[in-house]
């Protein structure tokens, strides 16, 4: 996780007004990890960082992204990408078009990074975790809990010591 924690810390230079949107299904276990970050994130980072729960239909915060005028925009997402569970990658939506990534979304994400290009001068990336277990259920893998305690707590270093 050092090398994406480098990517994360490069992506964010100059960041000025920052969404993070946490994506995920609460009842599927480790599709929820996105939200989960988000909201160990809320009420400790900086007014310039809108922090948005969006679960299953990231689509549906399109306006309220696109109101924000952001400068950076960070999706976070569970994605079966072949890895060890637990193992994060920053990944660049240009990469979503040819890359087969499994999602539990109604729209793919390559269609909503698509309309965020299109509407907002921000960078966008996809923030990527692999899933242990994706059944239904409402406890997150201990393997997925732990990476998501550490993006929140390097998130935080990034956004609050900017």
């Amino acid at each position: 996780m050092v090398i994406v924690e480098r990517e994360l810390r490069e992506w964010f230079s100059n960041a000025q007004r920052v969404v993070i949107a946490g994506i995920g299904n609460p009842i599927r276990m480790d599709d929820f990890v996105g939200v989960k970050i988000v909201r160990e994130l809320r009420g400790k980072v900086p007014a310039n960082v809108h922090l948005i729960e969006c679960e299953t239909v990231p689509e549906g915060f399109a306006h309220e992204i696109v109101e924000f005028n952001p400068t950076h925009i960070l999706l976070i997402d569970a994605a079966a990408l072949g890895m060890e569970g637990g193992q994060v990658t920053l990944f660049p939506p240009e990469k979503l078009a040819s890359f087969s990534v499994v999602s539990s979304h109604m729209l793919p994400l390559r269609i909503f990074c698509d309309f965020l290009k299109e509407n907002t001068k921000a960078k966008i990336a996809l923030l990527l975790v692999q899933p242990e277990k994706v059944g239904f259920g409402e406890s997150m893998s201990r393997v997925v809990e732990a990476s998501a305690k550490r993006i929140v707590a390097f998130l935080l270093k990034i956004l609050v010591h900017q």
